[in-house]
């Protein structure tokens, strides 16, 4: 099967990407096959994912990407003894390699024609070989869906990107890090892009007039750099960007660091925005290996905003502040100490369709 595109692939004007708290139509996700992200500790995973649907699907449709008619109905065995309301959960068939679907899966734009996707190129985070499969998810969707899609190139190359490595707030703005986009020699996107180049992408496909940069993610992301485990749009002119207190952790000077640059940001319409802090969980480690146990890799449903916790003092500090901040639905904690195993939680799992 190969990726849906349209001819010529320059995009339509008017397009815009969409904040993750405007209306959603569906979210997307992949439901676990692949044993190996959670080596040793996959029994408890699909029990995590149906807390997940079982949330989401109380607010808008959840669309599940299964291996096959079995594995379609494992995960309904799991889901009915979640006491899950299947009316709203559709499944869909298509082979895969993880189920990370903020990452494989499309950017869903928006124009007067309404709703369309952005089919950016996933190559397994420039890191992991086993993602072939995973890179016809956005063909599948735009087939499935008849939706419109364009193919993102720039200087003759089909962009690389992944969801996670980008944040926005529905109005032009966009947050990334130089970490995950820029750097050359380690996990390299597209090599010998310039922040100009990436400007230019984000301007033409996702509508955005005002790219923010920070510097580093958290220790132990392999993803190199992702901006959803360390700072988040919570309105058109908030950023929650993560902190740690402690001068001997290895995340305490990175963020520091980047809390020095978001003095220095503009919005789209030239104005600062407003930032607010959240705390970092204590450092989980498992099987001797640091983990990217963070609050912001939270998820905004239509139903409710689903924050990971981590068994940690600051679970309730984290949860408050995120529910001081996005008011209009409830803020609710997912047990996420055996889902980072994965080296990702529910903000990494899930991918919003907008209405």
């Amino acid at each position: 099967m190969k990726p849906q595109s349209i001819k010529p692939n320059k995009p339509s004007p008017g397009l815009r990407l969409p904040a993750e708290w405007e209306r959603h139509e569906a979210t997307w996700l992949g439901w676990p096959h692949n044993k190996s992200d959670w080596p040793g500790k996959f029994t408890p995973i699909p029990w995590v994912y149906a807390e997940i649907v079982r949330r989401i699907s109380a607010g808008e449709k959840a669309r599940v990407v299964v291996e096959s008619k079995e594995h379609e109905r494992q995960a309904r065995t799991v889901l009915k003894s979640a006491n899950v309301d299947l009316s709203n959960v559709e499944f869909f068939s298509l082979k895969t390699d993880r189920g990370w679907t903020r990452d494989s899966g499309p950017q869903f734009v928006k124009n007067s024609d309404g709703v369309a996707q952005v089919n950016f190129k996933f190559n397994g985070w420039a890191k992991y070989r086993n993602y072939q499969k995973d890179r016809h998810l956005p063909g599948f969707i735009s087939k499935k869906l008849g939706l419109l899609s364009f193919l993102p190139e720039h200087n003759g190359r089909h962009i690389v990107l992944e969801g996670g490595s980008i944040d926005y707030n529905g109005k032009g703005t966009l947050l990334t890090t130089e970490e995950c986009l820029l750097e050359e020699k380690v996990q390299s996107r597209n090599p010998g892009f310039t922040k100009d180049d990436y400007a230019t992408v984000f301007h033409d496909y996702l509508g955005i007039t005002s790219v923010l940069w920070l510097g580093k993610g958290i220790v132990g992301d392999d993803t190199h750099g992702h901006v959803d485990d360390l700072c988040r749009f919570v309105n058109k002119r908030t950023l929650l960007l993560v902190q740690e207190k402690n001068p001997k952790d290895d995340n305490y000077k990175p963020l520091q660091e980047n809390r020095e640059r978001v003095r220095d940001f503009m919005l789209e319409d030239g104005s600062k925005p407003d930032v607010q802090y959240l705390p970092m969980p204590q450092p989980v480690i498992f099987k001797g290996q640091r983990l990217p146990a963070s609050y912001a890799n939270f998820y905004i449903s239509n139903a409710a905003v689903l924050v990971p916790a981590f068994d940690d003092p600051n679970d309730k500090l984290a949860l408050g502040i995120i529910g001081e901040l996005i008011d209009d639905r409830p803020v609710i904690g997912i047990h996420a100490l055996d889902l980072v195993w994965g080296l990702g939680t529910v903000h990494c799992l899930t991918h919003e369709q907008p209405a």
